[in-house]
């Protein structure tokens, strides 16, 4: 989502005749775009805004601007903590000095192979550790029919593939007078020529629908994949996160996924060290990884988010230590299970998009969003379908031959 809005307002930015410098010592303006997430990322803006402020010091012309997650929905307190940050505004938001009457103007100027687009901001789910509700607000959908404009206007500027952006896609339409749902969205925008490839992000177990699943499966342009945050194998756990499900409820959305569309790759999220949780719980987690075997898993242990109910309620009981043992541990585990998923790849054809070039190579996406490297005659195989015979696996990335250009 950051990067989207980033893109965006790099674009209104060039609009009013600016140019992207990438020294921040020699640039006139100044765009930070926060993410408070975890720890480690509200650190890490902290620690940026303490350097701006001593180039603020040296060079008071420069003109600094804060924007995402860090800011919020309350400015006032941020105005008098950093008085050198000359504006200020929430998630999602363009500022009043940045507005354009014209829309499409929002959307990034330099064209991408797979571009993100935010299809709602905010979220009404209030998991326990979670700031985003409090940052970016309630869900707000966009309305269908201007998503499917913005889609067209990216590919006639030479988008490929789409990323739908939602805290929780699965939400999407519920605000709208005429409550389209995303397997509606989806379908409308299957049906864009020039268009080739589909994807979203990111969804919710307990909202996911079975007019959803049956999109999945019968578009050709929609990816099959999916990712689908469990954060727990434990229900005790579960509910002390509210997310609204349990363990089996889990697994059985799994079976009803994989059973409609057998070849989706799925990708998820765990947090370990939740407050409170003990050894059976952590191997509660590791057996449903175990048993459901995800292509991806983002695991993170966790830290307090200062606003949350888990801050607020729930001691930070488990110590760093054993948050990293269980960290490292779900690591080798799904680098073992990745590394055996891409193997069963050796030696078959898949379909890329090709998306960039890495230290000579080419790289692309399959479907299922693994990515793939390529080396190539042509000189430039940019936004190109390619068919790619896969020749070497890790658990991480694929390596093979070209074998035909579409």
């Amino acid at each position: 989502m950051n990067k989207a809005e980033s893109e965006r307002l790099a674009s209104l930015l060039e609009k009013r005749g600016f140019e992207f410098t990438p020294q921040v010592r020699e640039a006139d303006l100044i765009l930070v775009n926060s993410c408070v997430v975890r720890q480690s990322a509200e650190t890490k803006v902290l620690n940026k805004l303490q350097a701006l402020k001593t180039l603020k010091n040296n060079r008071p012309e420069i003109r600094i601007a804060l924007t995402g997650c860090l800011a919020g929905q309350e400015i006032d307190p941020l105005k008098q903590k950093y008085p050198f940050i000359d504006y200020f505004f929430s998630p999602g938001e363009i500022p009043e000095w940045l507005k354009d009457d014209d829309s499409i103007g929002y959307l990034p100027l330099r064209s991408k192979v797979s571009t993100f687009v935010p299809i709602m901001q905010g979220c009404n789910n209030f998991c326990s550790y979670c700031i985003v509700p409090y940052r970016r607000g309630r869900e707000r959908s966009r309305p269908l029919e201007e998503i499917v404009c913005e889609v067209k206007e990216l590919v006639r500027r030479g988008t490929k593939e789409v990323v739908l952006l939602g805290q929780n896609v699965d939400s999407y339409g519920h605000d709208l007078p005429d409550q389209p749902d995303l397997a509606a969205l989806l379908h409308r925008l299957n049906s864009l020529e020039g268009l080739l490839r589909i994807r979203f992000l990111t969804n919710h177990p307990k909202d996911i629908k079975p007019e959803l699943i049956e999109a999945i499966a019968s578009l050709d342009k929609v990816c099959k994949q999916i990712n689908l945050p469990v954060q727990s194998g434990d229900d005790e756990i579960l509910r002390l996160m509210n997310r609204g499900y349990t363990a089996d409820h889990y697994r059985e959305l799994i079976y009803r996924i994989r059973n409609r569309v057998p070849a989706i790759a799925l990708s998820t999220d765990v947090i370990v060290g939740f407050p409170g949780e003990t050894e059976d719980q952590f191997r509660n987690t590791v057996s449903l990884l175990s048993e459901i075997r995800f292509d991806v898993v983002h695991v993170a242990a966790y830290s307090p988010r200062p606003g949350t109910k888990a801050a607020r309620e729930m001691q930070d009981s488990i110590p760093w230590e054993i948050k990293k043992q269980r960290l490292d541990l779900v690591e080798k585990l799904q680098a073992e299970i990745a590394d055996q998923i891409n193997h069963k790849l050796m030696g078959e054809i898949v379909e890329i998009l090709v998306e960039n070039k890495e230290k000579g190579k080419w790289m692309g996406r399959t479907t299922t969003d693994k990515p793939v490297f390529f080396q190539g005659s042509e000189d430039d195989y940019y936004g190109k379908l390619v068919e790619v015979k896969i020749t070497r696996a890790s658990p991480w990335s694929l390596q093979g031959e070209l074998t035909a250009v579409k």
